[in-house]
């Protein structure tokens, strides 16, 4: 950039604020046509997957949110793709929902077309495609794991199309406090009860530190041998029982003091006026 500049352009240091008068006329353009710039959505969730020594643990929460209300409090977050690969579905609850299904379409259909089983690979590829086509306006992030011929694996696919490939991975607005658990505990070829373990801490840790998720674990482990969906793995903030009873009878707090102020009412005279009106 600096070989374009003119050589008597001055070059002024700090943060440069251009962009504002452009966005400030893009939006008058927008309130003249009768429409308003987009809004910033925000969605609760946190969903998490890592590769174990025989497959893929995912792992997601239950809670569905509409800004501030808890809208579902035991929703499905895990999709079924193919018979041995799934997806975890965060951001908007549609629009996951949808790409999944769409997806899940699209793959028995290029199964029936090539008379070959689907790999987690060439999923992943297609719904990053179909992602990629509406540049993020398909509020859908996703972590797709599963089995394949060439072993396990586990992608997270951003609304806007990119992509990771890693051994652990979570997504959703509890994220954070779901992917310290996995540095802090996870290793390579970890067994399968140490892993659903692991997985549903995790989970657990996004329930307890992100007001967007919350209510259950839900669990699917994707193995070589076949699938088992754990629905309600965990259950971290399940109500308990009352114990015992915190009303008191009248009387229980000592009186210190006591001090009687008589209370002087002043006399009331009523007057009428009669208003002739002949």
């Amino acid at each position: 950039m600096l070989h374009s500049l003119n050589p008597h352009q001055q070059q002024t240091g700090g943060f440069s604020f251009e962009n504002t008068r452009r966005n400030a006329v893009l939006e008058s353009n927008l309130s003249e046509a009768g429409y308003k710039a987009p809004n910033a959505r925000k969605t609760g969730t946190t969903i998490a997957g890592m590769v174990f020594k025989d497959g893929v643990v995912l792992g997601a929460d239950t809670r569905a949110t509409d800004d501030m209300v808890v809208a579902d409090k035991n929703c499905m977050k895990i999709h079924y793709i193919a018979p041995k690969i799934y997806c975890c579905g965060a951001g908007v609850a549609a629009d996951a929902e949808m790409a999944t299904q769409m997806m899940a379409s699209n793959v028995e259909l290029h199964t029936l077309n090539t008379g070959r089983p689907p790999l987690v690979a060439m999923v992943t590829r297609q719904l990053k495609q179909m992602l990629f086509r509406y540049q993020g306006h398909m509020g859908a992030s996703v972590i797709v794991g599963g089995v394949d011929v060439t072993g396990a694996h586990l992608y997270s696919v951003y609304p806007h199309g990119s992509y990771d490939k890693l051994p652990f991975l979570t997504m959703g607005s509890g994220a954070a406090a779901a992917v310290a658990v996995f540095e802090d505990r996870f290793k390579p070829n970890m067994e399968l009860e140490d892993a659903k373990q692991l997985v549903g801490d995790a989970i657990a840790a996004g329930i307890f530190c992100d007001l967007g998720s919350g209510s259950n674990v839900d669990l699917c482990v994707i193995t070589e041998a076949g699938v088992q969906f754990l629905r309600g793995y965990d259950k971290p903030t399940q109500k308990g029982k009352r114990e015992g009873q915190y009303r008191y009878k009248p009387g229980t707090t000592a009186v210190l003091t006591k001090t009687e102020t008589p209370l002087s009412v002043d006399v009331v005279h009523e007057s009428v006026q009669m208003m002739d009106t002949q």
